[in-house]
């Protein structure tokens, strides 16, 4: 019995928290909500509905367990992490299984929600162009506020819960250097970091606004192409404004925003592009996104598509959503030729840097591939050396090194089982491939039968490929440690 009773109040302690977190989600559809009234759309009661919903639900369950003085485990903060993008993933589906303007059933629905909050940006609307103004924006949101993490708003204000968010933090950021901070203060870090996120935002709004879009258009992709979400107003995506200066903007930011927020953080701080310079991380993302581009083009060029200059701003863009898994795309990707989108299906396994809004894999996890592989030939022909594989100036240790390898083995092995059980459906090869990839990446873009829409999947595959998006956003290790019988041991 005393053995049980730590567990019911930790248990108290993680329904509190994420009751918090849904209180705090159910104000998102204000925004929605006041677009949808201003322009007279009766989707102001769907978006109305959900917010009554959680907020009573959500405002009601953490008075109910409010209790001071119980610490957060790290235990507690897997469990949290999992259950807030379970919870905000149904949540962000609701509106869209309630608009009757939409007419969705419950499994596109929650594609649809799960593909906006893990800001992955693969869709089953067929005539995006049709939706309704506030559920065109209310698709940017969710990608804007996924991109980041929700989670790093609840992490500045718990404090005022009195529950230290350290644990839930190191469970949400991502790579191996995860215990380090911009500031002492881990509220201040998160802070910091939407901030910085904002400003990236609001500089990618007024770019596309100067290139030529609507301030609507402008700031709906402003949004998702900063979260590198990939949902947009148009169903042709980008390739709807036949407007150079509109895809140099989206290459380009899509591009900026898979950096490492923490470089952008300090620059802004310090006023200093040292940090740039001097991070081998970013060298390495920007010399294999240089060779990834380069290869597009000259096979766009090669295969006779386009002239050379429109080969370099088509292949430009395409190539840098695509590996930065924004996946906003040109009207005629599908058309391209087969090995190019090959090729950007799998440089979306690449992805950015750690600590960007990306998915993938990310650039740190296979520059210390790279390092040791380099390692083991020199240790082959200096067999007596004393060597070691270094980032920049810090020594890889061996438990970094067993983290990594692990990592790029359950992402290839998931990946691999996924197109399978997609081909087990029925679908062909290329199909399979393409939606997995775009599904654990976080990419959003398909090819074969999902080139236009996702909604040609039957539901078993839709539901199947929330599970990917989900894994692919929580990098697959805080969903395994739940599913471990270990984990569960008092």
């Amino acid at each position: 019995m005393q053995r049980f009773l730590p567990s019911i109040s930790h248990a108290r302690v993680v329904l509190h928290l994420c009751s918090f977190l849904v209180l705090l989600y159910s104000f998102s559809m204000l925004l929605p909500m006041t677009v949808a009234l201003f322009q007279k759309e009766r989707t102001y009661f769907v978006f109305l509905t959900t917010f009554l919903t959680f907020f009573t639900l959500g405002g009601g369950l953490w008075w109910v367990t409010r209790r001071a003085g119980i610490q957060l485990r790290t235990r507690d903060g897997f469990v949290v992490i999992v259950l807030f993008w379970l919870l905000f993933s149904l949540i962000s589906s609701l509106p869209f299984w309630l608009d009757d303007s939409v007419h969705l059933p419950f499994a596109d629905a929650l594609f649809e929600g799960v593909s906006g909050i893990t800001t992955t940006g693969a869709t089953v609307i067929g005539d995006v162009s049709s939706l309704p103004t506030s559920m065109m924006y209310y698709r940017a949101q969710l990608n804007f506020i996924g991109g980041l993490g929700v989670i790093v708003v609840a992490v500045a204000v718990l404090p005022l819960l009195g529950i230290g968010g350290m644990k839930l933090y190191q469970s949400e950021m991502p790579g191996p250097f995860k215990e380090e901070r911009l500031t002492p203060r881990l509220a201040d870090t998160s802070r910091s970091l939407w901030l910085t996120y904002m400003l990236l935002g609001l500089s990618c709004t007024l770019a596309y606004k100067l290139a030529g879009m609507s301030f609507f258009d402008a700031l709906c992709h402003g949004l998702s192409t900063v979260s590198l979400g990939g949902f947009s107003t148009k169903s042709e995506s980008i390739g709807f404004y036949h407007n150079d200066a509109v895809e140099i903007v989206a290459g380009v930011f899509s591009l900026l925003s898979a950096l490492n927020f923490t470089l952008w953080y300090v620059m802004f701080t310090r006023r200093t592009l040292a940090p740039f310079r001097h991070n081998p991380e970013l060298r390495f993302f920007l010399l294999i996104a240089a060779i990834v581009i380069l290869i597009t083009i000259g096979q766009l060029w090669h295969a006779g598509m386009y002239s050379l200059p429109e080969s370099m701003v088509h292949g430009f863009f395409l190539a840098s959503s695509m590996m930065t898994d924004n996946g906003l795309a040109t009207g005629d990707y599908a058309q391209w030729p087969s090995h190019t989108i090959i090729l950007l299906l799998t440089a979306s396994f690449f992805g950015g840097c750690v600590g960007s809004t990306c998915g993938g894999i990310k650039a740190l996890r296979f520059l210390v591939l790279f390092r040791q592989s380099r390692h083991e030939v020199h240790q082959l022909a200096h067999p007596r050396a004393l060597l070691s594989i270094k980032v920049g100036n810090s020594v890889v240790n061996d438990r970094v090194l067993q983290s990594v390898w692990s990592f790029f083995f359950l992402y290839t092995l998931f990946s691999a089982l996924f197109i399978w059980a997609l081909n087990l459906m029925g679908y062909d090869l290329m199909t399979a491939y393409a939606t997995v990839a775009a599904c654990i990446n976080n990419m959003g873009l398909g090819f074969g039968e999902t080139a236009s829409t996702f909604g040609t999947l039957n539901p078993v595959a839709k539901y199947l490929m929330c599970l990917a998006m989900i894994m692919g956003r929580l990098e697959i290790y805080p969903l395994l440690i739940l599913c471990s019988r270990f984990f569960w041991r008092a």
